[in-house]
């Protein structure tokens, strides 16, 4: 770990500077932008029936939005205020009365006729419910009655068919922490969070290479970096207030380089509303896009390390940091070696970058004295995700761009409360400060006074998919506690989820607000609590963001919902009830008493436990992991890993989809429109000469189709690369294959090959061609 300190916020400059600028028209008028002032005034308008706790929340409060680590309208990386319209969007779950009654208690037929996007704005729950089949609507029953039915079912099944799940929605460390303590303390391993399902490769993979699980700089190393890559990641999308950072180093010279299959509009030009001259003319964010296919990352990383290798052979010291690799890295002849052995044709097919452009990627990072690599779920939700992040590695250890200012490998988180899930333990393959495994087992049984299981849990697609198992299959998930989440909108093949989710005996919702899974049937009931947000968290609470930064959000003072509860006390109370005569091991009253246990748990937390008033937070492990460059790692060295190209099998004429968000916060849709494109969501993102190749025309009806599924929308002409389309998530869901996972991080794989045509093509032939003729040409992995 290391010795520097976090420096705080820097500022930003005053003077315009119009090289930057997109145009010399103010407000992009005539151009496809975010309206931030009109839905500035839209959130006002929405919450005007709480404006005064609204503006506690945003002033007091840490984003519960995105990572970055906003703590009321500041943070560590710039002076001055910073707001987005993502937690604008998001402020509304906090600020909104409970669900009438005579709409919560309507038939359930009429609530199943709502999308998510409708449940939701029907307001926060308000009470525990129940549904058992048979019955047309939810009932109220209370706390009493409900844990103790969770607990009794709890108690009358194996462990084993017991599953856990956390989402990302605004949830604190302590809710985290006291979960993966309840889960093992019931005797299940089964427990999972929305963190896994995103960036378990990022962390596996980057434990394997240098020895950490998280973000090895800041946010302001970004700021005056010689070349900031996004990997996979559009973050002036996914986190807006990260554009006002681009913006800090653009005007210290740092170059920003993109690498996706669609040249982003967001990371093309963004209008920052908070900086005046961007916010009149526009910032010109990326200096260029490498347009790799979908899955092509590893050939171009593999491609640009063997231009290095060819580079120091004409010119020794040319293209590597020698002194780096020498003092702090193992392996570089066997990949020397495996990159020498790579074919320049196959490299250029797979990626869908030629040799020329993989060489100036490799001359811009050889002679940069320095880089930060930033990568997203565009990297890591592959069968082989692990094996991209530990190329994005291995470049970063090539050139020495670990453990000093300005250099950094980055997994920018989407959420500002899924870094720490992980760390707090609640998740299949981790206790709290390390890895599921002996060592931590034995250290953790000691400070929780209890047995730990020593079977491995299941990640959660797993345990879904458990539930469709024999009935007396040790394994046949019987009871799935799940705070949040909607895996009918989040999983591969929304069909066979529902199937998973009617299967399980008791399932129990633990959420702020309805969605479509929760109304979906059980085979003996459905549960539903209602939950405080983190606002109302009694004791307030803390949450980490990306760059490791440990925030303490307080206890807001506002209205409450009837019957909500903070999410550690539910714990607590169904721990007590389930074993009764162990209570006292899991007995928090107080949110001091369980950071102070994170303290103890996960040593890296220390400090945790000092965290009380509004603003207050510290950063575990330094300004910079590996700092020196030496890393946690057995031997204090990093790893480079020759990587194997993986097999991305496309017949001709097929294409790779993946997918995309609009304004969206997770599968919660906030505009029917793409801000930055001005896509519908059911529009499907095609370059237009493959377009035209298939004779289709702009706007024109397609079906995109695999074996998996079918997804009806429109043709929409976009800069992406040939070969490669994308869809909304999570409409698109329906192409993608169930049981597909990452073999070392679990993750599912959220690509595959998709044909495109004409609707009223497939429209004709559907009954015959395609359903008699193209089946087995359809059943080949996904890619």
């Amino acid at each position: 770990m290391g010795k520097t300190k976090h420096n705080g916020p820097i500022k930003l400059p005053m003077t315009p500077d119009p090289k930057h600028w997109v145009s010399p028209i103010p407000f992009g008028l005539g151009k496809v932008k975010p309206k931030h002032i009109r839905d500035t005034l839209k959130v006002v308008l929405e919450n005007r029936d709480n404006l005064p706790y609204a503006y506690r929340i945003l002033t007091q409060g840490v984003c519960d939005g995105c990572a970055l680590g906003v703590s009321g309208l500041y943070d560590q990386t710039l002076t001055g205020p910073h707001l987005c319209t993502t937690r604008l969007n998001v402020l509304r779950l906090n600020t909104m009365p409970a669900i009438k009654g005579e709409i919560l208690h309507a038939d359930i037929d009429e609530l199943r006729k709502m999308d998510s996007t409708d449940l939701r704005k029907l307001g926060r729950i308000p009470y525990p419910l129940s549904r058992k089949p048979g019955e047309n609507k939810f009932k109220r029953i209370s706390w009493d009655e409900a844990l103790n039915k969770i607990a009794n079912k709890i108690k009358s099944i194996d462990p084993k068919q017991l599953a856990f799940f956390l989402t990302a929605r605004g949830i604190t460390n302590e809710v985290y922490y006291t979960a993966g303590k309840l889960a093992r303390f019931i005797g299940t391993n089964n427990i999972d969070n929305a963190s896994r399902i995103c960036h378990s490769p990022s962390k596996t993979a980057l434990k394997r290479s240098i020895g950490i699980g998280a973000s090895s700089c800041n946010y302001q190393d970004w700021i005056g970096t010689d070349v900031l890559i996004f990997w996979g990641s559009v973050a002036a999308n996914n986190q807006p207030v990260s554009t006002k950072y681009m913006y800090a180093a653009k005007r210290k010279g740092t170059k920003i380089i993109c690498i996706n299959p669609y040249r982003e509009p967001a990371m093309d030009g963004y209008w920052v509303p908070s900086i005046p001259d961007s916010a009149l003319f526009g910032t010109k964010i990326a200096d260029d896009f490498y347009q790799v296919n979908i899955g092509g990352d590893i050939a171009f990383m593999n491609g640009v390390m063997k231009h290095w290798f060819e580079m120091e052979k004409k010119n020794p010291g040319s293209a590597l940091d020698h002194n780096f690799i020498r003092e702090h890295a193992n392996g570089l002849e066997n990949l020397r070696n495996h990159i020498e052995n790579q074919d320049w044709e196959q490299l250029e097919k797979s990626s869908g970058i030629s040799k020329e452009r993989m060489l100036e990627f490799a001359t811009l990072l050889a002679k940069s004295k320095s880089g930060v690599f930033v990568w997203s779920m565009g990297l890591t939700q592959h069968r082989f995700g692990t094996d991209n992040i530990s190329q994005v590695a291995n470049l970063a250890i090539l050139q020495g761009f670990i453990g000093r200012e300005h250099c950094g490998v980055m997994p920018i988180r989407g959420h500002s409360g899924v870094q720490g899930s992980g760390e707090m333990g609640a998740d299949p393959f981790v206790l709290p400060g390390s890895d599921f495994d002996e060592e931590n087992i034995d250290r953790m049984e000691k400070i929780w006074g209890f047995d730990i299981p020593k079977w491995q849990g299941d990640i959660v697609g797993v345990s879904l998919e458990n539930a469709v198992l024999p009935e007396d299959h040790e394994r046949k998930l019987k009871v799935f506690y799940t705070s949040g989440g909607n895996f009918l909108e989040t999983m591969p093949d929304p069909h066979f989820m529902k199937k998973c989710l009617e299967n399980v005996d008791v399932r129990v919702h633990q959420d702020i607000i309805l969605n479509t899974s929760t109304l979906v049937d059980a085979k003996e009931e459905v549960i539903v609590l209602p939950a405080m947000t983190r606002y109302e968290q009694r004791g307030g609470g803390t949450s980490t963001s990306t760059e490791r930064m440990v925030y303490f959000s307080p206890e807001i003072k506002g209205p409450r919902i009837e019957e909500a509860r903070s999410e550690w006390e539910i714990y607590v109370e169904l721990a007590a009830l389930v074993k009764p005569e162990q209570k006292h091991l899991l007995h928090f009253t107080e949110g001091e008493q369980i950071r102070a246990e994170i303290a103890v748990a996960n040593r890296n937390y220390d400090g945790i436990q000092h965290l009380k008033d509004k603003g207050d937070v510290f950063q575990w492990g330094g300004a910079w992991l590996c700092e020196g460059g030496i890393c946690p790692t057995e031997d204090g060295r990093g790893n480079l890993i020759p990587i194997e190209l993986p097999e991305l099998r496309k017949p001709e004429g097929q294409f790779y989809v993946t997918s995309r968000r609009g304004k969206q916060f997770n599968s919660m849709i906030y505009s029917e429109t793409d801000p930055f494109n001005a896509a519908d969501r059911y529009d499907v993102l095609i370059h237009p000469e493959d377009a035209q190749e298939h004779g289709i025309l702009e706007n024109e009806a397609i079906v995109v189709h695999n074996q998996q599924g079918t997804f009806h929308g429109k043709a929409k002409y976009a800069n992406t690369r040939r070969g490669n389309i994308s869809v909304y998530w999570p409409e698109g869901n329906v192409l993608l294959q169930k049981g597909v996972y990452e073999k070392f991080a679990g993750i599912p794989e959220y690509n595959i090959s998709v044909m495109v045509e004409k609707a009223e093509t497939f429209n004709a032939y559907k009954d015959t061609k395609y359903v008699e003729k193209r089946n087995e040409e359809l059943e080949i992995e996904p890619s």
